[in-house]
C-alpha cells in the first residue's frame, strides 16, 4: 500500500528523470559557439569548438557546386562573412554524410539569409522547414527580379539539378 511519503516521493523521482532527459534532449539542439577553421564551398564550412572540428551544411539554402557558375563568388562570400571569425551554430538535423546540418549566425546575422539575400543560394525547399523558410523564400523573390548575384543568369540551373546531371 502506498503511503503519502512513498507518492511523494516517487512523484519527485519521477519530476527528476523527467527533467534530466528534458536537459538532455535539448542539449545537442542548443547553438554552440565555434571558430571557423575552412569554408569548403558557398555552403560548407569547418567550425573549431572544444578541438574538435565539425563539419557544418548550411541549412535550407543551396549554393552553386564549385564548377557551377557562381560557385567560386559563393564561397569567397561566404569566407568574407565567416573565415576565421566566432559564429554561432545551431544544429538542425545531420546529413546522410554525417555533417551537421545548421543554421549559423555571425554577429547577428544569419549566414543562411545573406546567402540568400545576395543572390548565391537557393532556397533548399525541399529541405527547407522552418519558420524562417518563408522569409527567406520572399527574399530570393526579391533578388531573381532584380537580377542580383546567380540571378544575373536568365535560367542559373539549381545545384540539385547540377549534381544530377554529374552522376
Amino acid at each position: 500500500m502506498h503511503t503519502p511519503k512513498k507518492d511523494e516521493k516517487m512523484k519527485n523521482s519521477f519530476f527528476v528523470l523527467l527533467l534530466t532527459f528534458l536537459v538532455l534532449a535539448s542539449a545537442s539542439a542548443h547553438a554552440w559557439t565555434g571558430h571557423v577553421v575552412a569554408v569548403t564551398d558557398g555552403d560548407t564550412i569547418k567550425v573549431l569548438q572544444d578541438g574538435r572540428e565539425t563539419k557544418i551544411r548550411l541549412y535550407g539554402v543551396d549554393t552553386p557546386e564549385k564548377k557551377q557558375a557562381f560557385g567560386q563568388k559563393a564561397k569567397v562570400f561566404t569566407a568574407s562573412l565567416v573565415a576565421g571569425k566566432m559564429v554561432d551554430v545551431e544544429p538542425v538535423d545531420q546529413d546522410r554524410y554525417g555533417r551537421t546540418v545548421g543554421l549559423v549566425t555571425v554577429a547577428g546575422r544569419s549566414l543562411n539569409e545573406e546567402l540568400v539575400k545576395n543572390g548565391f543560394a537557393w532556397v533548399y525547399r525541399q529541405y527547407c522547414r522552418r519558420g524562417e523558410c518563408s522569409k527567406w523564400i520572399e527574399e530570393e523573390s526579391q533578388v531573381r527580379a532584380t537580377r542580383i548575384g546567380l540571378w544575373v543568369d536568365p535560367a542559373p540551373m539549381p545545384p540539385w539539378k547540377w549534381r544530377r546531371m554529374k552522376k
